[in-house]
């Protein structure tokens, strides 16, 4: 990577772009969803691969944790710390890597978040017998921070019965890979376990104080002269 690419990175612009791009198209699959789809309506891509609408109050892949309201703070308080984790980072010049896996992380928490405070505000219910429509902000189906989140992959990999014999579950249908789940729940997921296989040195050494960086070559040189 070039100097000038280095000194643009490090300023956070690479972080903002990344963040942006993630966001748009994590908000733009959602709104299509909400405002095309009844909830629970699907429809398939192919045998392995279906769009369907579903919502959810809680973590990601639809699971429930604890109260709505707790849970929406719970993600304000993150995103904060690790927003300032990643410039911490970037003030320390450490590996683009580590800091484009901390952003996707950041960015897949702040869509969600989006959907907690905003789209019961601007959204009407969504039904399976009704489409959602944009609403005056204020005029939606939820209060602030009560606004639940919109789910759409689906990859039912492996849809089979399980054998008679088998005691509690004999002859009932099973799917393997069966959460529901969007674009947000992807970028925290593919971070989170790209992070623990290629940064575990850094994941290790987590620490939210500032460090001076390590002087570079060309500043020790600086340095020498004078």
């Amino acid at each position: 990577m070039s100097s000038s690419q280095q000194t643009a990175w490090s300023k956070g612009w690479g972080v903002a772009l990344l963040l942006l791009v993630i966001l748009l198209v994590d908000q733009l699959l959602k709104v299509w969803v909400k405002t095309h789809m009844n909830l629970h309506e699907s429809f398939e891509i192919a045998s392995w691969f279906k769009i369907t609408f579903i919502e959810n109050n809680g973590m990601a892949f639809g699971m429930e944790i604890g109260s709505k309201v707790f849970l929406t703070l719970f993600r304000v308080v993150a995103v904060g710390a690790l927003g300032y984790y990643i410039w911490l980072q970037l003030r320390q010049q450490a590996r683009k890597g580590y800091i484009v896996l901390l952003t996707m992380i950041m960015a897949g928490a702040v869509g969600n978040l989006i959907d907690c405070l905003l789209y019961g505000q601007i959204f009407t219910e969504s039904t399976p017998w009704s489409v959602a429509e944009l609403v005056p902000f204020g005029d939606g189906y939820a209060p602030m921070l009560m606004g639940r989140v919109v789910d759409m992959f689906y990859f039912p990999l492996i849809e089979s019965t399980w054998p008679e014999w088998m005691p509690f579950v004999g002859g009932e249908n099973f799917v393997f890979f069966s959460p529901v789940f969007n674009f947000a729940d992807a970028c925290v997921s593919v971070g989170i376990i790209a992070l623990f296989i290629f940064y575990r040195k850094e994941l290790s050494t987590i620490t939210f104080k500032r460090e001076q960086a390590e002087p570079t070559e060309q500043q020790e040189e600086t340095a020498a002269q004078e």
